[in-house]
């Protein structure tokens, strides 16, 4: 059974488009479109709405998007494992990541691995914590880089501490201090995260009978950094999201020293690939994180 109708109902669900889902997966538009057609006509239900806008998924697609994953996820790991049995290693592997990582350790992960491990292509999905919560708790991604705690059925696998840092614009007047007072954070305008994914500033505050007075919200990290550089309020950030931002802002360690703690999730019985690319980024951490 050929799982290919399934893998590309999904991408375009994920997408919103069959123009974008066919150009990625390299196939015509009409042949996408053939293929929902008859995934539709085999099911004898209506999968997709399609607007001008692009394509959502009905109450029918939602309730069968889990069980098509599930048919993916399965025909991939047979696909693996058949090339294992031959001596290979193929497959490929959807990793779910945020900002920090996916700028400061992906593209060196990647660059190392691809050339230790050719035929193993890596699909990449970027997005902030909610996002990727909810593809681990949906089954979109194989391996992800998440925060401690971090709830669903997956493996965990600590990576390393990352210090949170206070930033603020350069000229302040608080921007010399060597140790970022906590009380001070609550007589400041802040910049915030959407709330579903302002963990790091939690792990700061809470339980500290602080209340900060947030000014703007934004889902972007690096957008955030330069509302703080240009004056509009302070924020807390982890350090990894400041490489190779350094000079933009002031970055003051809070007098608590929090962290938050990366780490793997990993899902359940893994495909040989994704346990193949688990491992090589654990050892990549550990020598170079």
């Amino acid at each position: 059974m050929t799982a290919d109708k399934y893998q590309v109902f999904l991408r375009v669900a994920e997408l919103g488009s069959v123009t974008r889902a066919a150009e990625e997966l390299g196939y015509t538009q009409s042949g996408v479109s053939h293929m929902i057609n008859a995934l539709e006509e085999d099911l004898a239900l209506t999968l997709l709405r399609r607007g001008r806008s692009g394509v959502t998924l009905t109450d029918a697609g939602e309730r069968l998007l889990p069980a098509f994953r599930a048919i993916v996820r399965e025909s991939e790991q047979l696909r693996q494992t058949a090339a294992a049995i031959r001596g290979l290693r193929e497959g490929k592997v959807r990793v779910g990541a945020f900002s920090s990582v996916s700028v400061a350790w992906l593209p060196a992960i990647l660059k190392e691995f691809i050339v230790e491990e050719p035929g193993i292509e890596i699909q990449l999905l970027n997005g902030d914590y909610h996002d990727i919560s909810r593809w681990i708790a949906e089954g979109a991604v194989d391996v992800a880089f998440v925060t401690l705690p971090q709830e669903g059925e997956c493996e965990l696998i600590p990576l390393k501490d990352d210090p949170l840092l206070v930033i603020l614009p350069k000229e302040h007047p608080l921007a010399g201090l060597t140790s970022f007072p906590l009380q001070a954070l609550g007589k400041e305008p802040f910049i915030s995260l959407l709330a579903s994914s302002a963990h790091d500033v939690r792990r700061v505050v809470e339980g500290r009978s602080i209340e900060i007075k947030v000014r703007y919200f934004t889902k972007d990290d690096y957008a955030l950094i330069a509302m703080v550089e240009n004056g509009l309020g302070i924020s807390v950030v982890p350090e990894l999201l400041l490489r190779g931002q350094e000079g933009r802002v002031a970055a003051i360690p809070p007098e608590t020293h929090d962290v938050r703690r990366i780490a793997l999730a990993v899902s359940r019985a893994p495909s040989p690939a994704a346990r193949c690319f688990a491992d090589f980024v654990c050892k990549w951490t550990e020598a170079n994180a």
